[in-house]
C-alpha cells in the first residue's frame, strides 16, 4: 500500500549486492499495489535459484527484505 503519490524504486539484488533488475522506477499514484516478476534479470534471461534481497524506496520510506528463489 503506498499512502501518497510519488517516486517509487523496486530492485533485486544477488547475494553479492550486484542489481539484478529495477522492477519499479517510476512515479506512482496512491493507493494498494502489485507486481509480478517473471523472475529475469535486466537483459530478460533466467536467473538461477538462490537467495535474493529486495529494495523498496517511497518518499521517505526504505525497506530491504530478503527472499528465496525456489524453482
Amino acid at each position: 500500500d503506498l499512502p501518497e503519490d510519488g517516486l517509487v524504486n523496486i530492485t533485486v539484488f544477488d547475494i553479492m549486492g550486484r542489481s539484478v533488475i529495477t522492477l519499479v522506477n517510476t512515479e506512482q499514484n496512491a493507493g494498494h499495489k502489485f507486481i509480478n516478476w517473471n523472475v529475469t534479470n535486466s537483459a530478460d534471461q533466467s536467473i538461477s535459484a538462490g537467495l535474493y534481497f529486495f529494495t523498496i524506496r517511497a518518499a521517505d520510506f526504505t525497506q530491504t527484505r530478503k527472499m528465496v528463489l525456489l524453482k
